[in-house]
């Protein structure tokens, strides 16, 4: 996004169907390199397979993953080319993080430095919501 120039998209099917779709959508109208980034759960995660769709929305709904779309072209319209595509964080990170066994087993083994990671991941996604909200409202001029 950095370069001005490039077509970038954020996305998770399970979370928006209709972001991930506009976005392709978009990327692929685009005259120029465009880039999608998009949230594809795995086994590795611990999570029950079957509901891997559902958990991309709570990973979205927590924060930990953004839907954003960054189109160069609405420059030329005077618009900002940041659009955020979700709502603010509705459910905390211990949420979603806990969904998955790779992040559940560190509570058993070290609570102690479970609890200090898990304060530094939410302080993380707060800083980075805020700092994506800050670029998607500023002004163009």
């Amino acid at each position: 996004m950095t370069y001005g120039n490039v077509y970038v998209a954020s996305v998770a099917l399970g979370a928006r169907d209709e972001h991930t779709l506009k976005a392709f959508l978009e990327a692929e109208a685009y005259d120029g390199p465009s880039l999608i980034i998009a949230y594809s759960h795995c086994i590795a995660h611990g999570i029950n397979m079957t509901t891997g769709m559902n958990h991309q929305k709570t990973l979205v709904e927590s924060g930990r993953w953004l839907l954003y779309r960054h189109n160069p072209e609405l420059l030329n319209q005077g618009k900002n080319p940041l659009q955020l595509d979700m709502r603010s964080p509705t459910q905390s990170v211990e949420h979603s993080m806990y969904q998955e066994n790779r992040f559940k087993m560190l509570t058993k083994s070290k609570p102690d430095v479970a609890k200090h990671l898990l304060e530094q991941a939410q302080a993380e996604v707060d800083a980075r919501w805020q700092t994506y909200q800050y670029l998607a409202k500023r002004d163009i001029v």
